[in-house]
C-alpha cells in the first residue's frame, strides 16, 4: 500500500544503507574490543555522544504520549489523525534508545539486571523501569495498526479492552522518565556547569520535549507529503503550531527565571565556549521558532512550519548535547570529542530509524484516513459521487 505523494527514488536509500553498514561494522568492533578501546570515554568522562543521543531520541519520541492524552484522555478530538504516527515516532524512538543503552552498557550482557536487582535510591533504577515498562505499553498500542493490516482482529478487541488503563499508565510512566533524564544530572551540582545545572532540571527536560515531540511529528507529515497532497490538514497543523508556541515561552520564561534567581546569568556577560553554546541552544531551539509561530502566514505554510519545527529540533539536540557533554567538560576542564566509532554507530543507528519510519509509513496506515461505512445520500444531487472516505476526525477529506 503506497500513499499519494510520497517521493519514489531519493538518495536516501544508498547513503541509509552505507551509514547502517558502517554502524554494524562498528558496533562489532565495539562489542569486540570493548568501550575503552574504541571510545573517547574515559573514568573522567564516562557519559558521552551516546547519552545524550538517548536524551534526544527519548525526547522526540514526546509526542506519544502528549497527542494520546490530548485525544484519549481529554478528548482533544481533533488531534486523533496524528495518534498514530505519534505512537509509530515514539515507539521507534524508544526501541533505538534500547539498542543505544545496551551498546553504551560497559558490560551489555548484564542489561537484566535492574529487573532483579533494584536499588529504589537510583535514578536510572526508575528510568530503566520506565523504559522498559514503556517500550511495552506502545508495542500494545502499536499492535492494532499491524494487526488492522493483516485482517486479524481477535487481539485487537482484547487490546480495546484494556486501552484506557493502557494509556493512562503509559502517560505516567513517560511523563516519569522525560523528567528523569533531568534528575540525573542533579547528582552533580559541583561538575556540571552554572548554565545548564539547575534544580529544575527535571521541569526544564519535561516543557522542552513536548515542543520537541510534537514538532517531530509536524516535519515528519510534511517530509512524507512532499510532491503530493497534505498528510495532515492545514488547520490541524496551525493549531499544533500554537501548541509549540506556548510550550517554546514557558520554557523561555522559567529558564531566564531560573538563571535570574541563581545568579547565573553573568555568566552569559563574556563571550565563552559555554555562553555561545547556551546561546545558540536558546535562539535555535526557542527564541527564534517561537517568534515565527507567532505569525499566522508560518504556521500556515509548509515551508515556514517546516522551517521552524526544524529549529526547534536542531535547538533540542544541542540543549540535550550541551547538558550531557558541554557543560560536563567544565569541572575536569576536558574537551571530549566522540571517536569514529562512536559517531559511525549513532549514524548507524539514526539512520535505521529513520528508514523505519520510511517503510511501516509505506506499507501500514500510519497517516491514512479511515475507511468509513455507508452514508446516507444527499437529497442535493450535486453532480459528483459521494466521498467514499472520511477522516479519523469526522467530515469529507475534500473539504480540507
Amino acid at each position: 500500500m503506497k500513499i499519494p505523494g510520497l517521493p519514489r527514488i531519493t538518495g536516501w536509500h544508498p547513503i541509509a544503507t552505507t551509514l547502517i553498514l558502517a554502524g554494524a561494522m562498528a558496533a562489532f568492533a565495539r562489542f569486540n574490543y570493548g568501550l575503552g578501546a574504541t571510545t573517547n570515554l574515559s573514568d573522567e568522562f564516562p557519559w558521552g555522544l551516546w547519552i545524550g543521543f538517548d536524551f534526544l531520541g527519548i525526547g522526540l519520541a514526546a509526542s506519544g504520549f502528549t497527542i494520546v492524552a490530548a485525544v484519549n484522555l481529554f478528548h482533544a478530538k481533533e488531534y486523533e489523525p496524528i495518534v498514530r504516527p505519534a505512537i509509530l515516532t515514539a515507539f521507534i524512538g524508544y526501541l533505538l534508545v534500547v539498542l543505544v543503552l545496551i551498546i553504551d552498557l560497559g558490560r551489555p550482557d548484564h542489561f537484566w539486571h535492574p529487573l532483579v536487582m533494584w536499588n529504589p535510591h537510583s535514578v536510572m533504577c526508575e528510568i530503566s523501569w520506565c523504559l522498559m515498562l514503556y517500550t511495552t505499553v506502545l508495542s500494545l498500542e502499536f499492535a492494532p495498526i499491524v494487526l488492522e493490516k493483516l485482517n486479524i482482529v481477535s487481539p485487537i478487541k482484547w487490546i480495546h479492552a484494556i486501552s484506557l488503563p493502557l494509556m493512562i499508565f503509559g502517560v505516567l510512566l513517560s511523563t516519569l522518565h522525560q523528567s528523569s533524564f533531568g534528575s540525573l544530572y542533579l547528582i552533580v551540582p559541583n561538575r556540571l556547569h552554572a548554565l545548564w545545572y539547575t534544580p529544575l532540571l527535571p521541569v526544564l527536560f519535561f516543557i522542552s520535549c513536548i515542543a520537541s515531540g510534537i514538532s517531530m511529528v509536524i516535519l515528519e507529515s510534511l517530509i512524507f507529503a512532499r510532491g503530493g497532497r497534505d498528510l495532515l490538514p492545514t488547520p490541524l497543523r496551525a493549531n499544533l503550531a500554537k501548541i509549540i508556541a506556548v510550550a517554546l515561552a514557558v520554557y523561555v520564561v522559567v529558564r531566564v527565571q531560573d538563571l535570574l534567581t541563581r545568579g547565573a546569568l553573568r555568566e552569559l556577560t563574556a563571550l565563552t565556549y559555554y555562553s555561545l553554546a547556551f546561546y545558540a541552544e536558546l535562539l535555535i531551539g526557542f527564541v527564534i521558532p517561537f517568534a515565527m509561530l507567532l505569525m499566522e502566514r508560518v504556521r500556515t505554510s509548509r515551508r515556514g512550519l517546516y522551517a521552524a519545527t526544524l529549529l526547534v529540533v536542531v535547538g533540542f539536540a544541542f540543549n540535550r548535547m550541551n547538558t550531557a557533554i558541554t557543560g560536563l567538560e567544565h569541572y575536569p576542564a576536558q574537551t571530549y570529542f566522540p571517536s569514529l566509532i562512536e559517531v559511525f554507530i549513532t549514524l548507524g543507528i539514526t539512520a535505521v530509524g529513520f528508514s523505519a519510519f520510511s517503510l511501516i509509513v509505506k506499507h501500514l496506515p500510519i497517516f491514512e484516513p479511515m475507511v468509513a461505512g455507508p452514508r446516507p445520500r444527499k437529497e442535493v444531487v450535486t453532480g459528483r459521487p459521494e466521498p467514499i472516505f472520511i477522516s479519523r476526525e469526522g467530515g469529507d477529506l475534500e473539504s480540507r
